[in-house]
Formats: C-alpha cells, structure tokens, sequence
C-alpha cells in the first residue's frame, strides 16, 4: 500500500484495515478502531485552529499514522518491522482483554513511532518549535483513552476494577502510563534530533528493544492485575465482530 499523503487518505486507510479485521475477526482491529478515533479528533482540531501550526501536525500525524500503517501491512505479509509491533500484532492471535490489545497498540505507537514521527517533522528546524502542538496531541490521545476505558465498562462491568490508563501513577494496573508514554515520545523525539545521521537508525533499534519489554509486561503482569485481568477477560464479549463493531461507533 502506497503511503498516505493527508489526514483524509489516513482515515481511508484506516477504513479498510477495520474492514479486513471485521472480516477475518482479527482482534488487530481493535487498535485500528482506536486510532481512527483519535485520526479524527486531531483532524477535527486541526480544522478548528486548535494548533499554533495545523499544517505541521498534518504532517506530524500522517508520518505517525504510515508508521502504524507500514506496520499492519508488513504484518499482512511477513515483511520485517519493528519489535514493539510484531509483539502487538502477534498478541492479537490471542484472548487477552481488550485494554491490553490496546495498550499494546498504543505502546508502539507512542512510545516509539510518536517520538519518530516529532524527530521527522521538525527536522531542519528546533524541535521545541513543535513542543506545544505535540503536547495538544498528546492531550487528545489520553483523553480518548480513557474515555474508550469508560465505554468498555458498558459491555464488561469488571472493568470498572481498572484504575483508569492515565492514572498520573508510576505505574497503571496494566504496567502502561499513558503520561509515562507520552514523556517518552517527547524525549525519543528530543535526542533522534540530535543524533548523528549514522547513529540514527541504530538508535530506532535500541529504542524498540526496550519498548519492546513494556509490551511484555502488558501481557504478563503480575499477579494481583493478573487476577483482575481474568474477570474482565471473562465478561468480555467473545464474538471478536462485535467488539470491533462497539469500538467503531
């Protein structure tokens, strides 16, 4: 698939990456349902001159959003991608709760790709030039966050034994901060800016190594979430259609 070239190709995409998991009743779709909502909301804050620069944040999230895009294709077709997205794509391959396949989504793309996608942007000019809009991002992301943790308590009451993601904690009950995250990314994006072009790339790598052990403490958490994590999982709707068709609207 060609790369998109505006926030509008972005959500067509999206589109048909929902379509094909309705279709095979992937629970990839779960964070393509996720992410379209959050395309649409930076698109919608675009449009309403929320940003000090819109044009720039077009461009900062179709270079964020092709990074997620690439991933699922690659996925598709046994092509190499990141570690922290072949760890999310081959978690969906199995039941875990819903948040969890969520999370893992949003922990590859935020954790690295939003802080490559900043680096990508702002380059040939300071990169503290984007530190407002980027934060702005950030605050549509974790507010749709939580209000999907709230949705998913409609069609699963244990969920409301969850603390919400962005909990301004250390450490959420899934092992996933939403702030963490997003401090992160800002961080990532801070030294990919200043790292020498031949390091670059070598840096990307390091990098998804570690974000790549998060994802793993998603899945495996300890204990005490594990228990809480099974009563959710078994209130959840097993029909993985459904979720996706609830996720969607």
């Amino acid at each position: 698939m060609l790369p998109a070239k505006n926030i509008i190709e972005v959500i067509s995409c999206l589109d048909e990456i929902i379509d094909i998991s309705l279709a095979k009743k992937s629970r990839a779709g779960y964070f393509a349902c996720l992410y379209r909502k959050m395309t649409i909301a930076v698109q919608n804050g675009i449009n309403n001159g929320l940003f000090f620069d819109g044009p720039r944040m077009e461009q900062l999230d179709v270079i964020f959003a092709n990074r997620y895009i690439n991933a699922y294709f690659s996925h598709t077709k046994n092509t190499p991608l990141t570690a922290s997205w072949k760890s999310a794509f081959t978690a969906t391959g199995q039941p875990y709760t819903v948040i969890q396949h969520l999370l893992m989504g949003m922990n590859a793309h935020i954790n690295l790709d939003l802080g490559i996608a900043a680096a990508e942007t702002a380059r040939g000019i300071d990169i503290q030039l984007i530190k407002k809009d980027f934060d702005l991002i950030n605050n549509i992301i974790g507010s749709l966050i939580n209000i999907v943790q709230q949705d998913l308590e409609e069609i699963c009451a244990p969920m409301k034994l969850l603390k919400y993601v962005d909990n301004n904690s250390k450490e959420s009950v899934i092992n996933f901060s939403i702030t963490a995250a997003r401090n992160t990314a800002w961080a990532n994006a801070q030294a990919l800016s200043a790292v020498l072009p031949t390091m670059y790339d070598g840096y990307i790598v390091n990098l998804d190594r570690k974000i790549d052990v998060v994802a793993r403490n998603i899945i495996n958490p300890n204990f005490s979430q594990s228990m809480i994590l099974r009563a959710v999982r078994a209130f959840e709707p097993k029909d993985v259609g459904v979720i996706i068709k609830f996720l969607s609207d």
